[in-house]
């Protein structure tokens, strides 16, 4: 059995995924994966009143920043994709900034982008996390996702770092350090909030011990929902942070809390 499986290794060699490629397969991205979307059927009033976060806000908006994807929603006729179209929708990483309301942000986010095409570093920090995000991200590093293929590493030093990943509920404990750790890297640097909890506070957000979002925080340039969100999406969150996502895929501005 042994000889079966290293004959069949070496047949096979490493299989890293074709992302970004191609599109993400159904393996890559399930359909745990995949956020909720409104339909006539959909009952807002009863989603509100479902959704443990908040994220059902009004009949115009789910914010994905707050949703767990529990899907309690379902109850209210709240829809789920199937099929190829919902690998598609559950790209759902994030600019930061309103590319209209905010010119100047968006063509200095671009320019930043352009200088880590080839060499991108990151340090992740955890403010407050279940670690479920936190295997997410490490999973990057194995063989099949690879990151480094795409000129990415990991760093231990904020002094190195080009980006700092953020995942968790941010906690009183951790918020100087957090700050810290962000004046501690070289400009040009990037910061991006993994998951519900570093966005919104997720299931945490009435807690005593959270503090707010880590945008109300540090300036942060991209949000990765999800809960958590999967290896492929946390890639597209760093993919859009070297001005390297594929054509197509790149996805809409959101305005952040508190920006004029």
């Amino acid at each position: 059995m042994v000889k079966f499986w290293v004959l069949h290794g070496i047949k096979n060699g490493i299989l890293t995924t074709k992302y970004p490629k191609k599109e993400p397969t159904p393996e890559e991205i399930p359909l745990k994966s995949v956020p909720p979307t409104s339909v006539q059927e959909s009952n807002w009033t009863v989603g509100k009143e479902l959704c443990p976060t908040g994220a059902i806000e009004n009949e115009a908006n789910i914010d994905l920043g707050k949703c767990i994807y529990c899907r309690r929603c379902s109850d209210a006729s709240f829809f789920f994709e199937d099929g190829t179209k919902s690998r598609k929708t559950a790209l759902q990483a994030k600019i930061l900034q309103n590319k209209d309301a905010n010119k100047d942000l968006y063509a200095a986010f671009k320019t930043k982008a352009k200088t880590f095409q080839k060499s991108f570093h990151i340090l992740m920090i955890d403010v407050g996390s279940c670690n479920a995000c936190n295997i997410e991200v490490l999973n990057l590093a194995n063989p099949y996702y690879d990151l480094t293929r795409l000129g990415i590493f990991f760093t231990n030093s904020p002094k190195h770092a080009d980006v700092l990943v953020v995942v968790g509920a941010l906690n009183k404990a951790m918020t100087n350090v957090l700050k810290q750790t962000y004046e501690s890297m070289p400009e040009p640097k990037f910061v991006i909030s993994i998951g519900a909890c570093a966005i919104s506070g997720g299931v945490f957000k009435d807690t005593e011990s959270f503090v707010s979002p880590v945008q109300d925080v540090i300036p942060t340039d991209v949000i990765v929902p999800g809960c958590p969100p999967t290896p492929i999406q946390i890639l597209e969150g760093l993919l859009l942070c070297m001005d390297r996502c594929v054509k197509g895929q790149e996805t809409d501005m959101i305005k952040s809390k508190g920006e004029t």
